[in-house]
C-alpha cells in the first residue's frame, strides 16, 4: 500500500488545509517552516495547460477542470482556455467549500479526528511501527504524544502534507484556493459538490486496519512524497490525464477499497449532480481533483453512462 499518497493528492480537497486548523499547539505555517520568505523575489512563471472539458446544450454550459490541491508558486495555469472558461461562467463549483475561519474547520474536524473511545494511537501500532512513526513526526518538529488522541487517518494526512511545504508546495497556491479568490473578486457564487463533514467521513469511516496501513505507508515513504507529487504536477501541467491515470494505477490496484471510497463512488455521485445541473440554465465552472477526471471510472465515464458526453477543450 505504499502508493496511497498518489490517490490522496488527487482526490480530497480538504487535505492541504486540515493541518491549518488542527495541528496541536501551533499552526500549519510554523510547524512546517516553509522555505519561502516574504522578501524573496517571485519565481518566474512556467506555462501550464491543464486539461479542461466542456458540455453544452441549448441553455447550459458546464466546464470541468482538474486541479491539484497544493502547488508551488510560479505555475501559470490560470490563463488561456482556463481563464476564458472561468470568465464566461456564472458560478464556481468545487468539491467542497471550506470555511474561511480555521476555527470553524476545526469545529467540524475535531470530533471526527479524535478517537472518541479514548483509544490511543500508540496502542494501535506494533513496536517497530511506533518507533518509525515517532521518528517521522519528530523529524517534522511535531510531538507524537500530542497526536496520540487522534484516529490514524489524521496524523497520516498531516505527514502527507507537511514535508511538501519544505519543498516549496503551498496550500495557498492550490487551484481551489486561488479559484475561490478569483470567484469572490468577480462576484461569482461558489458551491460545493460535497460538504466538509461528508469528505472527512470518507476517512473517519475507514476500518481501523486500513487507517493504520495508511499511516504506516506514509511513514515508510515519507522521503518519496515530494518526487511523487512533482511527477503528478508535471503530468497535470501538461494536460495529460492518461499519464496521470497511469501514475495512479499502482495505487488504485493495490488499494481497491480506498479507490472505491475516495474516487469511484464519489465520481458517480458527482455525475448525477452534474447531469441534474444540465437541466438548469447558466454556465458553471466545475473544479475537482485531477484524479477524478483520469482513467477508468472517471467523472466523464459516469457522465457518458448517463447520456452526457464532454468534449476536451483545445488550447
Amino acid at each position: 500500500m505504499k502508493k496511497w499518497f498518489k490517490t490522496l493528492a488527487a482526490t480530497c480537497a480538504f487535505i492541504p488545509f486540515a493541518q491549518c486548523a488542527l495541528i496541536p499547539g501551533g499552526n500549519f505555517a510554523s510547524a512546517a517552516e516553509p522555505a519561502a520568505a516574504t522578501s524573496a523575489p517571485a519565481p518566474a512563471t512556467t506555462d501550464a495547460d491543464p486539461a479542461l472539458w466542456v458540455v453544452k446544450d441549448d441553455d447550459t454550459t458546464i466546464y470541468l477542470f482538474g486541479t491539484v490541491h497544493v502547488l508551488k508558486p510560479g505555475l501559470g495555469w490560470f490563463d488561456e482556455a482556463v481563464k476564458t472558461a472561468f470568465d464566461k461562467s456564472d458560478q464556481l463549483m468545487l468539491e467542497i467549500v471550506l470555511p474561511e475561519d480555521q476555527a470553524e474547520t476545526a469545529k467540524v474536524m475535531m470530533p471526527l479526528a479524535i478517537d472518541q473511545s479514548g483509544k490511543k494511537l500508540s496502542s494501535r501500532l506494533d513496536p517497530d511501527e511506533l518507533k518509525a512513526y515517532q521518528a517521522a513526526m519528530t523529524s517534522l518538529g511535531l510531538s507524537p504524544a500530542q497526536f496520540d488522541m487522534f484516529e490514524p487517518w489524521f496524523p497520516a494526512i498531516t505527514l502527507s502534507v507537511l514535508p511538501l511545504t519544505k519543498l516549496g508546495y503551498d496550500p495557498e497556491q492550490g487551484a481551489e484556493k486561488l479559484l475561490t479568490g478569483f470567484a469572490k473578486a468577480a462576484g461569482k457564487p461558489v458551491a460545493g459538490l460535497e460538504t466538509l463533514p461528508e469528505q472527512l467521513g470518507f476517512f473517519d469511516t475507514l476500518p481501523e486496519t486500513l487507517q493504520v496501513a495508511f499511516l504506516n505507508a506514509v511513514v515508510k515513504d515519507l522521503d518519496k512524497l515530494g518526487p511523487q507529487l512533482d511527477k503528478m504536477v508535471l503530468l497535470w501541467a501538461k494536460g495529460d490525464p492518461d499519464g496521470l491515470a497511469t501514475a495512479m494505477n499502482e495505487s488504485l490496484a493495490a488499494t481497491p477499497e480506498l479507490a472505491k471510497t475516495l474516487l469511484w463512488d464519489r465520481n458517480a455521485r458527482w455525475a448525477d449532480q452534474l447531469k441534474a445541473r444540465m437541466d438548469q440554465p447558466g454556465t458553471v465552472f466545475v473544479a475537482v481533483g485531477a484524479g477524478h477526471l483520469a482513467g477508468e471510472h472517471s467523472v466523464q465515464d459516469y457522465l457518458k453512462e448517463r447520456g452526457v458526453t464532454l468534449k476536451r477543450v483545445e488550447y
